[in-house]
């Protein structure tokens, strides 16, 4: 997760169908903040699409289709590549669900086999995942990834020599709440993770520190407009939402070198943030 990133998969704002009103009046169900703005929400993603490929990557955009909503251009949540290719998730939230099938089509257009999905009874979210390293795949158990959906990630992983742990998550705002493991918790380079440390399980801070890792505490004050999500770009480069100066320059402070793009819009109405927005599908 923390590799220099080369190709990495984003769903265009047009294509997740934010200018179309019948979509765009669904914002409430969804749990938007407010109607979408589009033509903001559109210009703050080419900013965050910018700063992707100032960094090196390979920017691919998920074509438009009419099963998807507007949390389509949060397309970190809808699959997860692996080294064996892509698994296809179901999404805790059922209007996602169809968005799994998307990417995997459109995958396969770019070379990348399917390895497996995750089917019902089982949920999961990849907002739920992070990968301690090559081997260790930790994901949260909550209300968007649940016990049967954790399960199958790891029948499916078991056999490739990679060991699945699971994470409690808090109960939170609730179910109809956007809470994943990495609304808590972002790996900036191999052993240093920006937390929201009173939100994170003892359990998983354990876990954590047993293996090394140093923490950074977001600025409490950031909670609420998604100061823990930030994107690593390999090398200690970071991608973080404009908005949230204060952690922003603590990440400095500790020597990253963070880059910004503004989120008002794309990012804190929609709850979700540069990790939220991006699918990698190859690091170094």
């Amino acid at each position: 997760m923390v590799g220099p990133l080369q190709r990495v998969l984003v769903c265009l704002p047009f294509a997740a169908g934010w200018n179309l009103a019948a979509r765009s009046a669904r914002w409430r169900e969804l749990g938007f903040q407010h109607a979408p703005a589009f033509d903001v929400a559109q210009a703050q993603h080419q900013a965050l699409c910018r700063q992707l490929e100032n960094a090196g990557a390979e920017v691919v955009e998920l074509p438009p289709d009419a099963s998807l909503s507007l949390d389509a251009v949060y397309t970190h949540d809808a699959s997860l590549a692996t080294d064996f290719g892509l698994i296809a998730l179901r999404p805790g939230k059922v209007s996602r669900q169809d968005e799994a099938e998307c990417h995997s089509a459109f995958a396969l257009q770019l070379g990348i086999p399917a390895f497996g999905k995750i089917v019902a009874p089982g949920t999961a979210e990849a907002g739920d995942m992070v990968w301690l390293d090559s081997t260790t795949l930790l994901i949260g158990h909550g209300y968007r990834t649940n016990s049967a959906g954790i399960g199958q990630m790891s029948d499916l992983l078991s056999a490739r020599g990679i060991t699945v742990l699971s994470a409690p998550l808090p109960y939170g705002a609730g179910p109809s709440a956007c809470l994943h493991l990495m609304s808590l918790i972002s790996l900036l380079d191999e052993r240093t993770a920006l937390v929201d440390l009173p939100w994170l399980a003892v359990e998983t801070v354990e876990l954590l520190t047993a293996r090394g890792f140093r923490f950074i505490e977001i600025d409490y004050a950031e909670r609420g407009t998604l100061a823990c999500n930030v994107l690593s770009l390999g090398e200690q480069r970071l991608l973080a939402i404009e908005e949230n100066r204060r952690t922003n320059d603590r990440l400095r402070a500790a020597g990253f070198d963070v880059r910004t793009f503004p989120g008002s819009e794309i990012c804190i109405n929609g709850n979700g943030g540069p990790t939220c927005l991006t699918r990698p599908v190859l690091r170094a």
